[in-house]
């Protein structure tokens, strides 16, 4: 699962690597520690241009009475997407790309959990595939709200946690973002063949708190410093 990650790119450095074409917002500030409920830029597909939208992380369905349902819908399998009535209309709309410099889990080692940063080897953005949708409140509110799918880790990584999120390769966005490739099948098994070398390092159980939101939170520390008090 992915359950915290990163950003610190800018709307210059983004538009350029990603060819956006639109920004439905002017600022982006760097954000060391993104958890669940935040609100980050997603590209998404809207009559053949590529625009940024801010979505809250953790998917909120249209049908659902209320906004806390989202906090378990953070991420989407990628072997079930077509099985879950949450996830399985949205493949054939609703298809987004999360922009992340990397992510956080924590691996369990007696008893103690010690996070780790993972993240691309050359520091490149990692576009993550994802879903989203609109939801609207009693109040006529409306949000938008995405989904990490994810899938099964590579060698590497699946030391610290057997689930990743799924980093498209550049060449497939275009692909993934076309809503009118329907339930390609090759599109779908795309999302189980991430290529991306990806490194990790320990990090300070600084990380832990999301109130914390510096660069500390993705410095590389021994591993005994990983059990310390933030």
């Amino acid at each position: 699962m992915c359950g915290r990650s990163t950003l610190t790119k800018g709307i210059k450095s983004l538009s350029e690597n990603f060819s956006v074409d639109h920004w439905d917002f002017k600022n982006l500030k760097s954000n060391y520690n993104i958890f669940p409920g935040e609100f980050t830029p997603v590209l998404i597909k809207e009559k053949e241009i590529r625009v940024v939208k801010k979505m809250r992380w953790g998917l909120i369905p249209s049908w659902s009475k209320n906004i806390t349902i989202g906090n378990n819908m953070i991420n989407a399998r990628s072997e079930t997407l077509l099985e879950k009535p949450s996830f399985q209309n949205l493949i054939n709309q609703n298809r987004c790309i999360v922009f992340s410099d990397g992510y956080f889990e924590w691996k369990i080692e007696n008893g103690i959990k010690k996070p780790f940063y993972i993240h691309h080897h050359e520091k490149k953005t990692l576009p993550m595939a994802g879903l989203w949708t609109k939801w609207t409140s009693n109040n006529s509110e409306k949000i938008h709200s995405y989904t990490i799918i994810t899938t099964a880790a590579q060698k590497q990584l699946s030391s610290i946690h057997r689930r990743m999120p799924v980093i498209l390769n550049k060449d497939d966005i275009e692909d993934w973002l076309n809503t009118n490739n329907r339930r390609n099948s090759i599109t779908l098994e795309k999302l189980h063949q991430i290529n991306s070398r990806l490194n990790f390092h320990p990090v300070s159980s600084f990380v832990n708190s999301v109130k914390n939101n510096t660069k500390r939170c993705i410095q590389r520390v021994t591993i005994s410093e990983t059990i310390s008090l933030f």
